[in-house]
Protein backbone atom coordinates (compact mmCIF):
# COMPACT_ATOMS: atom_id res chain seq x y z
CA UNK A 1 0.00 0.00 0.00
CA UNK A 2 1.68 3.26 -0.73
CA UNK A 3 2.11 5.97 2.21
CA UNK A 4 -0.25 8.64 2.34
CA UNK A 5 1.48 11.61 2.24
CA UNK A 6 -1.35 13.96 1.08
CA UNK A 7 -4.68 14.63 2.33
CA UNK A 8 -6.38 14.55 -1.14
CA UNK A 9 -5.46 11.26 -1.18
CA UNK A 10 -8.15 9.79 1.21
CA UNK A 11 -11.46 9.59 0.88
CA UNK A 12 -13.18 11.83 3.16
CA UNK A 13 -16.26 10.32 3.19
CA UNK A 14 -14.59 6.99 3.78
CA UNK A 15 -14.09 5.43 7.49
CA UNK A 16 -11.11 4.97 8.95
CA UNK A 17 -9.70 3.43 12.08
CA UNK A 18 -6.35 4.30 14.29
CA UNK A 19 -4.44 1.93 12.62
CA UNK A 20 -4.85 3.73 9.29
CA UNK A 21 -3.75 7.14 11.15
CA UNK A 22 -1.19 6.34 12.59
CA UNK A 23 0.17 5.17 8.51
CA UNK A 24 -0.60 8.84 7.29
CA UNK A 25 2.42 11.51 6.63
CA UNK A 26 1.01 14.55 6.15
CA UNK A 27 1.06 17.74 7.76
CA UNK A 28 -2.18 18.99 7.80
CA UNK A 29 -4.16 18.06 11.45
CA UNK A 30 -7.14 15.45 11.29
CA UNK A 31 -9.49 14.37 14.37
CA UNK A 32 -11.30 10.89 13.54
CA UNK A 33 -14.79 11.27 14.96
CA UNK A 34 -16.40 7.65 14.60
CA UNK A 35 -14.01 6.77 11.83
CA UNK A 36 -14.77 10.32 10.01
CA UNK A 37 -11.93 12.44 9.10
CA UNK A 38 -12.29 16.05 10.46
CA UNK A 39 -9.98 18.56 9.24
CA UNK A 40 -8.85 20.51 12.35
CA UNK A 41 -9.47 24.33 11.95
CA UNK A 42 -6.23 26.73 10.79
CA UNK A 43 -4.20 27.75 13.58
CA UNK A 44 -6.11 28.92 16.28
CA UNK A 45 -6.79 32.54 16.70
CA UNK A 46 -4.64 34.79 19.30
CA UNK A 47 -7.14 34.90 21.85
CA UNK A 48 -7.07 31.27 21.69
CA UNK A 49 -3.58 30.60 22.16
CA UNK A 50 -3.64 33.41 25.17
CA UNK A 51 -6.61 31.21 27.17
CA UNK A 52 -5.02 28.15 26.30
CA UNK A 53 -1.94 29.40 26.93
CA UNK A 54 -3.41 30.88 30.51
CA UNK A 55 -5.21 27.93 30.98
CA UNK A 56 -2.35 25.68 31.08
CA UNK A 57 -0.11 28.06 32.95
CA UNK A 58 -2.45 28.16 36.04
CA UNK A 59 -3.05 24.62 35.83
CA UNK A 60 0.40 23.59 35.56
CA UNK A 61 1.20 24.45 39.07
CA UNK A 62 -1.50 21.96 40.51
CA UNK A 63 -0.20 18.97 38.06
CA UNK A 64 3.14 19.74 38.56
CA UNK A 65 3.64 17.23 41.14
CA UNK A 66 0.77 15.34 41.24
CA UNK A 67 0.24 11.97 40.33
CA UNK A 68 -2.29 13.39 37.26
CA UNK A 69 -0.63 15.26 34.24
CA UNK A 70 -1.15 17.83 32.12
CA UNK A 71 -0.92 18.02 28.34
CA UNK A 72 -1.81 20.47 26.09
CA UNK A 73 -2.57 19.98 21.54
CA UNK A 74 -1.35 18.43 19.73
CA UNK A 75 -1.66 15.69 21.71
CA UNK A 76 -3.80 12.61 20.36
CA UNK A 77 -6.16 11.07 22.43
CA UNK A 78 -7.49 7.59 21.26
CA UNK A 79 -11.05 7.00 22.43
CA UNK A 80 -13.65 4.28 22.48
CA UNK A 81 -16.64 3.19 23.96
CA UNK A 82 -15.98 1.79 26.79
CA UNK A 83 -18.98 -1.07 26.57
CA UNK A 84 -18.06 -2.22 22.55
CA UNK A 85 -14.15 -1.85 22.35
CA UNK A 86 -10.97 -3.86 23.88
CA UNK A 87 -8.61 -1.16 22.94
CA UNK A 88 -6.87 -2.50 20.02
CA UNK A 89 -5.73 -0.19 17.24
CA UNK A 90 -8.07 -1.71 14.77
CA UNK A 91 -11.05 -1.08 16.77
CA UNK A 92 -10.44 2.61 17.80
CA UNK A 93 -12.71 4.86 15.61
CA UNK A 94 -12.03 8.30 17.50
CA UNK A 95 -8.95 10.19 17.75
CA UNK A 96 -8.81 13.64 19.23
CA UNK A 97 -6.65 16.46 19.64
CA UNK A 98 -8.08 18.34 22.79
CA UNK A 99 -6.86 21.97 24.06
CA UNK A 100 -6.22 20.78 26.96
CA UNK A 101 -6.51 17.14 29.41
CA UNK A 102 -5.56 15.47 32.16
CA UNK A 103 -4.86 12.26 32.62
CA UNK A 104 -4.55 10.50 36.32
CA UNK A 105 -4.11 7.15 34.92
CA UNK A 106 -0.34 6.63 33.69
CA UNK A 107 -1.43 3.19 32.49
CA UNK A 108 -3.30 5.17 29.44
CA UNK A 109 0.06 7.27 28.34
CA UNK A 110 2.27 5.42 25.49
CA UNK A 111 4.62 7.42 23.21
CA UNK A 112 1.49 7.95 20.81
CA UNK A 113 -0.18 10.06 23.62
CA UNK A 114 -3.57 8.78 25.81
CA UNK A 115 -5.26 5.40 24.94
CA UNK A 116 -8.76 5.96 26.87
CA UNK A 117 -10.80 8.24 28.61
CA UNK A 118 -8.76 11.35 30.23
CA UNK A 119 -10.52 12.60 33.57
CA UNK A 120 -10.64 16.28 32.11
CA UNK A 121 -11.13 17.65 28.67
CA UNK A 122 -10.87 21.32 27.66
CA UNK A 123 -11.86 22.31 24.62
CA UNK A 124 -11.65 26.35 23.69
CA UNK A 125 -14.64 27.11 21.33
CA UNK A 126 -13.49 29.27 17.70
CA UNK A 127 -15.63 30.16 14.94
CA UNK A 128 -16.33 26.54 12.88
CA UNK A 129 -15.53 23.46 16.02
CA UNK A 130 -18.52 25.01 18.14
CA UNK A 131 -20.58 22.44 16.80
CA UNK A 132 -18.32 19.61 16.98
CA UNK A 133 -17.09 20.15 20.69
CA UNK A 134 -20.59 20.80 21.68
CA UNK A 135 -22.39 18.24 19.92
CA UNK A 136 -20.30 15.18 18.42
CA UNK A 137 -17.27 15.51 20.79
CA UNK A 138 -19.61 15.61 23.97
CA UNK A 139 -21.17 12.52 23.24
CA UNK A 140 -17.86 11.44 22.72
CA UNK A 141 -16.43 12.42 25.62
CA UNK A 142 -19.18 11.27 27.24
CA UNK A 143 -19.50 7.48 26.27
CA UNK A 144 -15.66 6.76 26.40
CA UNK A 145 -15.87 7.87 30.55
CA UNK A 146 -13.97 11.46 30.30
CA UNK A 147 -15.42 12.62 34.17
CA UNK A 148 -15.25 16.26 33.20
CA UNK A 149 -15.45 18.09 30.11
CA UNK A 150 -15.29 22.06 30.23
CA UNK A 151 -16.21 24.33 27.12
CA UNK A 152 -14.67 27.97 27.16
CA UNK A 153 -16.69 30.44 25.76
CA UNK A 154 -14.36 33.13 25.01
CA UNK A 155 -16.95 35.08 23.45
CA UNK A 156 -19.28 35.76 26.42
CA UNK A 157 -16.26 34.67 28.77
CA UNK A 158 -17.51 31.52 30.36
CA UNK A 159 -17.25 27.66 31.16
CA UNK A 160 -19.79 25.17 30.48
CA UNK A 161 -19.23 22.26 32.57
CA UNK A 162 -20.30 18.42 31.98
CA UNK A 163 -19.70 16.00 34.61
CA UNK A 164 -20.30 12.19 34.77
CA UNK A 165 -23.63 11.19 36.88
CA UNK A 166 -23.69 7.48 38.70
CA UNK A 167 -25.59 6.40 35.03
CA UNK A 168 -22.83 7.70 33.21
CA UNK A 169 -24.96 10.45 31.51
CA UNK A 170 -23.30 14.10 31.48
CA UNK A 171 -24.87 16.64 33.61
CA UNK A 172 -24.43 20.12 33.09
CA UNK A 173 -23.33 22.83 35.93
CA UNK A 174 -24.34 26.62 36.22
CA UNK A 175 -21.92 28.09 33.96
CA UNK A 176 -18.65 29.58 35.66
CA UNK A 177 -18.52 33.09 35.38
CA UNK A 178 -16.28 34.39 37.50
CA UNK A 179 -14.48 31.73 38.91
CA UNK A 180 -14.37 27.98 37.16
CA UNK A 181 -13.92 25.24 40.31
CA UNK A 182 -13.38 21.58 38.81
CA UNK A 183 -16.09 18.90 40.35
CA UNK A 184 -13.11 16.30 40.57
CA UNK A 185 -10.22 18.20 41.48
CA UNK A 186 -10.73 19.69 44.94
CA UNK A 187 -7.61 22.41 43.83
CA UNK A 188 -8.11 23.39 40.65
CA UNK A 189 -10.19 26.73 40.94
CA UNK A 190 -9.48 29.24 38.27
CA UNK A 191 -10.00 33.25 37.94
CA UNK A 192 -11.96 33.85 34.72
CA UNK A 193 -10.66 37.44 34.64
CA UNK A 194 -7.40 36.00 34.54
CA UNK A 195 -8.28 33.73 32.13
CA UNK A 196 -9.75 35.84 29.58
CA UNK A 197 -7.70 39.25 30.27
Amino acid sequence: MPAITDLSQLDLDGTYSYADYLTWQFQERVELLRGKIQKMTPAPSVRHQRISARLHLQMGNLFRDNQCQLFYAPFDVRLYNRKKSKKASKDIFTVVQPDLCVICDETKLDEQGCNGAPDLVIEILSPGNTKREMSEKYELYEEAGVREYWLVEPNDEIVLIYVLNEQERYIGLQPATEVVQSAIFSGLRIELAEVFA
